[in-house]
């Protein structure tokens, strides 16, 4: 006889433990272990049997593995938080005496980062462990830079105190200075909920949303100890993170801050990057066209043979006889002209859509570096600061109400180049208002007015700008002019849905491809398959007889699965009553038309002939054509379906069901287009 296990040694109530019996294993309060269990990455599970787990009748009650807690029990912070706890007991004591002097004195030992900004232990090990290489931790970026915007907006209150605030403030503006030397910042996108940006830094893309800059209205029913605690986490990674970045690029890190210039609103403009001469990225060379600026030897020789073949006479250049130089010559010609960039297509229809590689005629790190903008103060200053320096803009000035750090206050700098503006123009009266002369340019200005040769667009014609990595049209993004749509960049395309970027006669187009490449791989594997594998695919018709042999050879589990499916395919399957009742159309009809022409014989008339339009012919034809193909395959595909388990059969029906959600979706989108296309109020389109 073998040995009689005990209960609650083995099996799930061994491998699961209850918080409480954690809480009372690492002998730390609640609150503290929440913030361990947030650090190092531990979380609730699940067990398949709870009242087993937890070795009593009670099932409501929070679950962790053994092993995790016994990881915790070696955990540094544990004896931080012992410390901390017995301190609290001292105070409490020396309140409980009277004692204020013992107890004032123990306050400023305890650990008040709320106040203080400080802490007694640090999170430096917990990092280590937790990203054992720098590309785990740029890959947990998203959250951690999500966060700490957010609580950089914030405002401050006894929950999230004026230091955290600024902490946060100062890690997310050294990460964005370094986006701007590296030029990593790559999309951005305006949405309801904030501005999306999106990185590529070392090959790994980072998206993180950063809210609007509004009266923010901190309520109630957010935990904000919990998050606080993501925050403490996550300033330390970014500051790890921080690190790295600028080391690699040959930058001192921490940069050297200025508390006078972010008092005034400077921000990005508060810090003074230093290079430490060691391991610095060399930076692309920008084409200057000085006097030094020497043109490529070959590229010169190759445009010095063309313009002396195009000057020489046509008749000495038909009498000149083929050498085997001017051969030669042809023979690279052509192949530089063969010689284009291969294009991706996709392996299967109705795939996603490859990016295909393209000549940039443009660095899009340089894409604003030509240019002097202005920004409006009516203008969101923050982000076109960010966006406009990290694709190479160094000249960028608004007014003075906006902060500091601007290259000018001046709005009639005749060295601006574009103005962002994000009001309609005014229209005042010249005999109203007076004018105001400037002495750079010599010419007279009215307030409110536009100023010569200056190029004046909305916040969105950047943002389009760098989405698409080309200068927009201007024109179509001018003060008071209806904007395009702004399109997320983020968005993958597949072929057959809907894209609002592509005009609706390329999607019913493609479609059309589309339909016709299902069809031909249809038929090319229909022909290649052997007879058995076919039977499977496109069975024959079965009879009442061939379902029940069927179902008599089949597994026993799901005889009552199929037993139930055969009923409901003997109500639901109309193969048969189709085909017959169009047999019975055409026969009545044929019957139809013949007692018409005995009528019109026995009376002596002549039967008259309706007159049929080709194209409406044409059209009816190709619907009941279009009709019967549909009524086609949808009866090989209830036949294909009768032969399939219950499972299966399931996982088709659900994918034909997802796959007409979409297809009406998108064809919801295409009608109410084609509606506003026709009713003329479509935005013009860049």
């Amino acid at each position: 006889m073998g040995r009689i296990k005990k209960k609650g040694v083995t099996g799930q109530a061994k491998n699961f433990i209850t918080r409480t019996q954690a809480v009372r294993k690492l002998q730390i309060s609640l609150p503290d272990f929440r913030k361990l269990c947030i650090w190092k990455g531990i979380y609730p599970r699940e067990p398949r049997n709870k009242k087993k787990a937890s070795k009593s009748a009670s099932a409501s009650t929070t679950f962790y593995y053994t092993k995790d807690i016994q990881y915790l029990l070696h955990e540094p912070l544990l004896q931080k938080f012992r410390e901390q706890k017995a301190l609290e007991k001292k105070i409490s004591k020396a309140l409980g005496r009277g004692d204020a002097h013992d107890a004032q004195r123990l306050e400023r030992n305890a650990s008040r980062p709320e106040k203080t900004g400080k802490t007694k232990y640090t999170l430096d090990h917990v990092i280590r462990e937790r990203y054992p290489t720098f590309i785990d931790a740029l890959r947990d970026l998203d959250d951690c830079l999500s966060m700490l915007f957010l609580f950089a907006n914030l405002p401050a209150t006894p929950t999230v105190p004026a230091k955290m605030i600024a902490r946060c403030e100062r890690l997310c503006l050294e990460f964005e200075h370094y986006l701007i030397v590296s030029h990593s910042l790559r999309k951005s996108f305006l949405s309801i909920k904030g501005i999306y940006y999106q990185a590529t830094i070392q090959g790994q893309d980072i998206l993180w949303l950063v809210p609007y800059r509004f009266n923010q209205r901190v309520t109630g029913d957010v935990d904000f100890r919990i998050m606080g605690t993501f925050v403490e986490f996550y300033q330390t990674l970014l500051g790890f993170v921080n690190f790295r970045l600028y080391t690699s690029v040959g930058l001192v890190y921490p940069p050297k801050f200025d508390k006078s210039k972010d008092d005034q609103g400077a921000e990005l403009g508060a810090f003074s990057l230093e290079g430490n001469g060691v391991g610095a990225i060399e930076q692309p060379k920008q084409i200057t066209n000085g006097e030094h600026a020497k043109p490529d030897p070959k590229l010169q020789a190759e445009i010095d043979r063309l313009m002396s073949q195009l000057n020489q006479p046509e008749k000495d250049t038909e009498k000149e006889p083929a050498t085997s130089q001017t051969l030669a010559e042809e023979d690279e010609e052509e192949e530089q002209a063969t010689d284009t960039i291969d294009k991706f297509e996709p392996a299967v229809p109705g795939g996603d859509i490859l990016l295909q590689p393209s000549y940039s005629a443009t660095d899009p790190s340089t894409l604003f570096s030509n240019f002097t903008f202005f920004l409006s103060r009516e203008t969101p200053r923050q982000p076109l600061e960010f966006i406009l320096r990290s694709f190479g803009c160094k000249r960028i000035g608004w007014d003075a109400v906006l902060g500091d750090g601007a290259f000018t206050h001046n709005e009639l700098d005749p060295s601006i180049t574009h103005q962002v503006v994000d009001r309609p123009p005014l229209q005042i009266d010249p005999e109203e208002e007076p004018e105001t002369e400037d002495n750079q340019t010599a010419q007279r200005f009215r307030p409110g007015s536009r100023v010569p040769g200056r190029i004046y667009v909305q916040p969105q014609w950047i943002w389009d700008s760098v989405n698409d990595e080309e200068l927009k049209r201007p024109d179509l993004y001018a003060p008071g002019a209806q904007l395009p749509p702004h399109l997320s960049p983020f968005v993958k395309k597949v072929r057959g849905q809907y894209d609002p970027s592509a005009p609706l006669n390329e999607q019913e187009r493609e479609n059309e491809e589309l339909e016709a490449d299902s069809d031909m791989d249809e038929e090319a594997d229909v022909s290649d398959e052997e007879e058995d594998t076919l039977a499977v695919q496109k069975p024959k018709i079965l009879t009442y007889m061939d379902v029940d042999a069927t179902a008599e050879g089949m597994d026993i589990a799901d005889s009552e699965d199929d037993e139930s499916n055969q009923s409901e395919g003997e109500d639901s399957f109309a193969g048969f009553s189709d085909a017959e009742d169009e047999e019975e159309d055409e026969a009545t009809s044929a019957a139809l038309q013949r007692q018409r022409e005995l009528e019109a014989e026995l009376t002596g008339t002549t039967l008259e002939e309706k007159e049929v339009d080709p194209k409406a012919k044409a059209k009816t034809d190709a619907k009941k054509k279009a009709d019967k193909k549909r009524k086609e395959e949808d009866e090989e595909l209830e036949r294909a379906k009768m032969m399939m388990s219950r499972k299966k059969r399931k996982i088709l029906e659900k994918m034909v069901y997802s796959n007409k959600k979409k297809d009406a979706e998108a064809e919801t989108l295409r009608a109410k287009r084609r509606k506003i296309e026709k009713s003329g109020k479509a935005a013009p389109r860049a």
